[in-house]
């Protein structure tokens, strides 16, 4: 390089100012030194690590999608377990009294012998306030989606008729209920206590 002395160039320099591509090496090497003096090379480094895939973010990443499928299934786990509590619930309420019509159905089978088995010596008043009794229980009944079960002229069910008789009538059809001796109770069409009939078997 050259070397100023007091402002002159120093006359056993010349010549190594004048030889071809001195000052050309001179510029590159104060670049150099200028680069490494302001850390450009370091920074230029850094910035290519950040441009490259770095294996923990895309791990970082995995995670993140792993949480969020498990907050899904965790959700819809959520949501059917509320599902399943209003269906009991609005089940319990529905057939909450299920026990007490089958403490309730004796008191009403009773009163149903009562009326058939009225002699002639018994007074219409009497007649007349087991009447009155049982359409107060069989409406007290429906008002709680208590129905009774009575299928004259139908179709054998097996869900809703116990069969405990048979007989042969030609006129009648095949499996059609013949007589009814105790009636059927229904709650919101859930059988409670199936009809006992008789059926017809040709």
């Amino acid at each position: 390089m050259l070397q100023l002395v007091g402002g002159r160039l120093r006359p056993r320099d010349a010549h190594r100012a004048l030889r071809p591509g001195a000052v050309q090496e001179g510029i590159d090497d104060h670049v150099e030194n200028v680069m490494d003096e302001s850390g450009i090379e370091d920074l230029a480094g850094e910035e290519k690590a950040i441009l490259e895939d770095d294996p923990a973010e895309d791990n970082a990443e995995e995670k993140i999608h792993n949480l969020e499928e498990a907050l899904l299934r965790s959700r819809a786990e959520l949501d059917n377990a509320l599902k399943r509590s209003v269906a009991d619930i609005e089940k319990a309420h529905k057939y909450g009294v299920e026990r007490l019509l089958n403490e309730l159905l004796p008191v009403v089978d009773n009163l149903e012998h009562a009326l058939k088995n009225f002699s002639g010596e018994s007074s219409a008043e009497d007649k007349e306030g087991v009447e009155l009794t049982l359409k107060s229980f069989e409406s007290a009944l429906d008002k709680f989606g208590i129905r009774p079960i009575y299928p004259i002229n139908e179709q054998f069910d097996p869900v809703k008729h116990e069969a405990v008789m048979t007989s042969q009538d030609p006129e009648k059809e095949n499996n059609e209920i013949e007589n009814i001796f105790q009636r059927g109770w229904e709650l919101h069409e859930r059988v409670v206590r199936p009809a006992r009939v008789s059926v017809i078997k040709n």
